[in-house]
């Protein structure tokens, strides 16, 4: 019997989940509005907004669980990659929390916790599979052999796909966060109504800055032309974007997939739930014969059933550390 109390505070959502023998019965997250104003995440106020949220985000796991402090085993909680004095929130009340109760702490690699979020709900992927990770820090493609076997056999160069989408919303005055605000506006443009430039890159690496720069000439030129250029051509322009970085993420996968031998392909990360990205991999895996794993809306973005799931995994290990232990922004995968 195991249950475990799970936090995930990397960012600017606190989010607290309860794991009951291997099943996610509460996932809780409280989301931070307050950087809207200022058009992305800002560190400083991003921990003082975790202080506010962890104790209700837990008591409110506790409720939704039906289970009290006493019935908790074990304290799991994301060590990083992520924003040091987010971090330092989580890992604080984690430390504390086990500490009062006097039960173990399980550290978790966030990038790992994202992998493992496709072994919470059924049908799950069977060892090897590949993993493309993307989100708004990281882009990766994962050879994955085991819960904590796994090998970043493709990763970024310079910036993350996540953060292409970000800055282009900024570049078309969306509000913050705006790579779901390029998704809902693409669904109604023509995604081939203008090109950009793609990398070409020859591994199975990803390089996003050239994009990136690609967009802002773009625009620029056609304003000058049009003041109004963006106003009249929003879906298509996000259409085109989307498409463009679902392409660039595609072909390295199939690469990958080719490379290693490998049918059983899982997406994870904020990214993977764009539902371009989604249909796009739903199309590759009709013509190529891929067992394809996309975990629920829920589990794709931050949150603290993935930090769960892989609590556990450690947890069934007795892979616990000690009071010592202390956050890493930079936690190598």
């Amino acid at each position: 019997m195991s249950v475990i109390l799970a936090i995930e505070s990397s960012c600017d959502d606190t989010s607290v989940a309860i794991c009951n023998n291997g099943k996610i019965t509460a996932n809780v997250i409280a989301n931070q509005t307050i950087h809207q104003n200022y058009g992305g995440v800002i560190p400083e106020l991003a921990s003082r907004v975790h202080q506010q949220n962890i104790v209700p985000a837990v008591q409110q796991a506790l409720i939704n669980a039906k289970v009290t402090k006493q019935d908790i085993n074990a304290v799991a909680f994301t060590r990083g990659p992520g924003l040091l004095g987010s971090l330092l929130v989580g890992v604080s009340f984690a430390k504390s929390f086990a500490l009062a109760l006097n039960i173990p702490l399980i550290s978790v690699n966030h990038m790992h916790a994202h992998i493992l979020a496709h072994f919470i709900d059924d049908p799950k992927p069977n060892f090897p599979f590949i993993c493309l990770t993307v989100s708004g820090g990281h882009t990766q493609i994962v050879l994955v052999k085991d819960y904590f076997d796994m090998e970043i056999v493709g990763e970024t160069l310079d910036d993350a796909a996540g953060e292409a989408f970000d800055k282009t919303a900024k570049l078309l005055a969306l509000p913050y966060p705006g790579g779901p605000l390029i998704d809902k506006h693409a669904q109604h443009g023509n995604p081939l109504a203008f090109k950009f430039a793609e990398p070409q890159i020859a591994d199975l690496n990803f390089s996003f800055s050239g994009f990136k720069t690609s967009i802002l000439y773009f625009i620029r030129k056609q304003e000058k032309e049009n003041p109004n250029f963006i106003a009249e051509n929003l879906d298509d322009i996000c259409a085109s974007v989307q498409r463009s970085i679902v392409q660039i993420l595609l072909n390295k996968l199939k690469k990958a997939a080719k490379q290693y031998g490998i049918n059983e392909i899982a997406i994870a990360g904020g990214v993977s739930a764009n539902s371009g990205l989604r249909n796009g991999l739903q199309q590759t895996a009709d013509e190529l014969g891929w067992k394809i794993y996309i975990p629920a809306f829920q589990y794709c973005t931050d949150n603290a059933g993935m930090i769960a799931i892989a609590g556990y995994q450690k947890y069934l290990k007795q892979d616990f550390v000690g009071q010592d232990v202390s956050p890493m922004a930079r936690m190598e995968f």
